[in-house]
C-alpha cells in the first residue's frame, strides 16, 4: 500500500485517461471527480472506476472526446447534452452556469441527458452549497433493483443528494443510494476478492447473495423496503422521464465496455435561500445543525466526510499496490 497526495493521484488518473482515448480536458475533469470521490472515502466511485471507465473509452461506449452542449429554454432552465461522454464535463458545465441562474431567478434547474455515471452525488451538491445555494440532485443508473413485490430489475440504485449552506460551518450534505448500499461497494468487493454481507443483494435466484459476482448478476436490496423503490421511481421520473434520458431498464452497464452508451440522466435543482427565506435563512439552517450537534453521539450529515477529506489532504491517500499497477498499465 503506497500513499500519494491528491495532486499525484490526479496526475496518475489524468494520464491514464489520456492514454485511453480521452481528450486532455475531459481527462482533467474525470480525474478531479475520481480524486474527490477518494477524498470523500468512496473508493468504489474513485480509483476503482478507472479501469472500467478507460475500457469504455477505448471501445467507444463512452466518447472520451465528447463536448457537452447546452441550451436555455427559459431563464431558470438549463438543458445539457453530455453527448454520450463522461458525466463530469457536463456537470462542470452545469456548475459554471446554474449558480448565477439560481441567484438571478431564485431557483434554477438543469437536466443532463445522454450521460454516464456521476460519481459521488454529494460532491456535486456540496459545490453548489459552498456558493450559498440549497441544492438537490437526482441521478438514475442502470437497472439493478426490482420494484417492491417484483423480481426483475427495473430501477437503478438511483442516488439522491441534498446540500445546504449554514452560517459559520461547512454545508450540510445528504447523499443516499436507494439500495441498501451503493452498487459500487459490491464492485469494489469483487475487485478485492472479498465477500459481501448478507442483506446487500440478491442473486438471480432471488436468494441472498454474499458472493459479489453472484450479487452483480442479481438485484440490489432496496433501502427501506417498499419506500426505497417508491423513491427510486421518483428519481427515474425526475432524472430520466422528465428530461428525455434513458430509464434504468434501457441503460447499459456502467461496469463493462460492451453495448451502447448508458444514456442516463441527472437533474440538479439549485435554490437561493435568501430569495425565499430572507437573509436569515442560512442562520436558521445553522440553528438546526447546532441542535443536532448538541445531542451526544449525533452528527450533522456530511461532517464525517468533510473531516476525512481534510485528513486525506493532509496525510495522503493510500492506494493498494495491485490497483496502482493496474492503472499505470492502462493504455500501454
Amino acid at each position: 500500500m503506497d500513499t500519494f497526495t491528491a495532486d499525484q493521484i490526479h496526475a496518475l488518473v489524468r494520464d491514464a485517461f489520456i492514454r485511453c482515448n480521452t481528450s486532455s480536458a475531459n481527462a482533467e475533469s474525470v480525474a478531479s471527480a475520481l480524486v474527490a470521490a477518494e477524498l470523500a472515502g468512496q473508493s468504489g466511485h474513485g480509483l476503482r472506476r478507472v479501469t472500467s471507465y478507460c475500457a469504455q473509452a477505448l471501445t467507444g461506449k463512452v466518447d472520451g472526446h465528447a463536448k457537452p452542449s447546452f441550451e436555455k429554454p427559459a431563464a431558470s432552465t438549463l438543458k445539457i447534452d453530455a453527448a454520450n461522454g463522461f458525466a463530469y464535463p457536463a456537470l462542470d458545465a452545469m456548475q459554471a452556469q446554474l449558480p448565477k441562474m439560481a441567484q438571478d431567478n431564485g431557483i434554477a434547474i438543469a437536466g443532463i441527458s445522454r450521460s454516464h455515471h456521476c460519481g459521488v452525488a454529494g460532491v456535486v451538491v456540496e459545490k453548489l452549497a459552498n456558493q450559498g445555494l440549497v441544492a438537490l440532485l437526482f441521478a438514475n443508473t442502470p437497472a439493478a433493483m426490482a420494484p417492491w413485490g417484483g423480481t426483475s430489475a427495473l430501477f437503478g440504485t438511483n442516488p439522491i443528494a441534498f446540500a445546504a449552506p449554514q452560517t459559520g460551518g461547512d454545508p450540510i450534505v445528504v447523499d443516499v443510494s436507494l439500495s441498501k448500499v451503493a452498487r459500487g461497494k459490491i464492485m469494489a468487493a469483487k475487485q478485492k476478492g472479498e465477500n459481501i454481507p448478507e442483506g446487500w443483494a440478491l442473486g438471480p435466484d432471488g436468494e441472498p447473495a454474499t458472493d459479489p459476482t453472484v450479487a452483480l448478476q442479481g438485484t440490489m436490496v432496496p433501502l427501506g423496503d417498499a419506500k426505497g423503490t417508491a423513491l427510486a421511481l421518483m428519481v427515474e421520473i425526475m432524472a430520466a422521464s422528465l428530461i428525455g434520458a434513458n430509464t434504468a431498464d434501457k441503460a447499459s452497464s456502467f461496469f463493462d465496455a460492451e453495448g451502447a452508451p448508458p444514456g442516463v440522466g441527472q437533474t440538479i435543482i439549485a435554490i437561493d435561500p435568501s430569495k425565499i427565506g430572507g437573509p436569515a435563512a442560512i442562520d436558521r439552517i445553522a440553528d438546526m445543525a447546532a441542535s443536532i450537534e448538541a445531542q451526544s453521539g449525533a452528527r450533522v450529515p456530511g461532517q464525517q466526510r468533510q473531516k476525512l477529506r481534510q485528513e486525506l489532504l493532509a496525510n495522503g491517500i493510500s492506494v493498494p499496490a495491485d490497483l496502482l499497477a493496474e492503472i499505470e498499465a492502462l493504455g500501454k
